[in-house]
């Protein structure tokens, strides 16, 4: 465990794109303090989009994965990065995700 801060496995089970809607992700998050969220999974343009632009709209700082997302077509999956670089996320390799959380104290 990191100093100043804790790990955490929370599984989400959700019925539609958005980890947010008809979840508890939002007040277990808040719980925690977490001003940030680190998107990743299947389907890039679909269920990581929808949950990134959410957190967006709900005050988080989003981080979007480059490398730890996918969906069914490099088109679509770029399409998806590019909307969401022009202002709803950061986007981030897990390369610089390992290096910004290893120098966190």
């Amino acid at each position: 465990m990191r100093q100043g801060r804790q790990d955490y496995d929370l599984v989400v089970e959700k019925n539609t794109y958005n980890a947010f809607w008809g979840t508890k992700l939002e007040d277990k998050l808040k719980e925690m303090g977490a001003k940030e969220v680190i998107v990743s999974g299947v389907m890039t343009n679909l269920c990581c989009e929808t949950t990134a632009r959410d957190a967006f709209v709900r005050g988080f700082r989003v981080f979007f994965s480059t490398d730890a997302t996918t969906t069914s077509s490099k088109e679509l999956h770029e399409a998806t990065l590019k909307n969401m670089a022009y202002g709803f996320a950061y986007l981030v390799d897990c390369k610089s995700l390992e290096a910004a959380l290893s120098t966190e104290s």
